[in-house]
């Protein structure tokens, strides 16, 4: 497994560092902003072997021109992206060995048309799934579709439970608020939202969530649930006869909580 630590960016973002089995190197995965990545290797003598992109959102790339320009490295991300400082394109069950480790990269538009993810599927599963998945949320569709957000969901669901999920954004408490409003009774929400609070009031980040949690807490992972059901039903203010139609309804309703 990656050793993973969280370099912060902007407001609300996370630039992951990955460091495997080659000692001085690291990977970063979504830099938006070079000067971050910059300051952490040269307090940790670093050297930087590797970029990963999930989508093309300045905020995820912005930093990568600078980081390339102090020295070349490969940049991993989407075959079919419109951002061009890629160098490694990856396809949809593409696999690629950085640092020791492997990584499985799985086409999860929604988000954007481009999005992917990397899961390290060692027996301490890892995902960096950009803004594909939050916890207890997901990304907005600004490209994709409701069908295909509940296909890059099922996908999420089939990983194993312990995987440790690495989104790229702080969103955790107003993700909660809105799982709570669609599932005011669950135990499960208040009790990962106090946590919540605790660490934020500490500084500290929400992040990793994992998929056993989100299985628990997250309303776009359980579109099969009675209750979500229910409340995106009452909420659209109609009938609505399918997985597809519950997700899109849910993310109409998160769009404007």
């Amino acid at each position: 497994m990656f050793s993973v630590t969280p370099i912060a960016a902007f407001q609300d973002n996370y630039i992951w560092a990955l460091a495997g089995s080659v000692p001085g190197e690291i990977a970063v995965v979504d830099p938006g902003d070079a000067a971050p990545v910059f300051a952490y290797l040269k307090a940790h003598n670093l050297k930087l072997a590797a970029i990963l992109i999930t989508h093309h959102h300045p905020d995820h790339t912005g930093g990568v021109t600078d980081l390339q320009a102090a020295g070349e490295v490969p940049v991993y991300g989407p075959a079919n992206s419109p951002f061009k400082g890629i160098t490694q394109p990856l396809n949809d069950n593409s696999e690629i060995s950085l640092l020791g480790e492997t990584l499985r990269i799985a086409a999860v538009p929604a988000h954007t048309l481009d999005h992917i993810s990397y899961f390290q599927p060692d027996d301490k599963p890892q995902l960096f799934c950009g803004d594909s998945l939050f916890l207890a949320g997901c990304g907005r569709l600004f490209e994709g579709d409701a069908e295909q957000l509940l296909a890059a969901m099922n996908y999420f669901k089939s990983l194993p439970g312990e995987t440790q999920v690495y989104c790229t954004h702080e969103y955790s408490l107003a993700n909660l608020r809105f799982a709570a409003a669609v599932e005011p009774q669950s135990s499960a929400i208040q009790s990962v939202t106090e946590e919540s609070k605790k660490l934020r009031e500490e500084g500290k980040p929400t992040l990793p969530s994992n998929l056993a949690q989100e299985l628990q807490i997250n309303p776009f992972m359980r579109t099969s649930e009675r209750q979500v059901a229910a409340a995106a039903a009452q909420h659209a203010g109609a009938t609505l006869n399918s997985e597809t139609e519950i997700i899109a309804s849910l993310r109409k309703w998160k769009d404007n909580f």
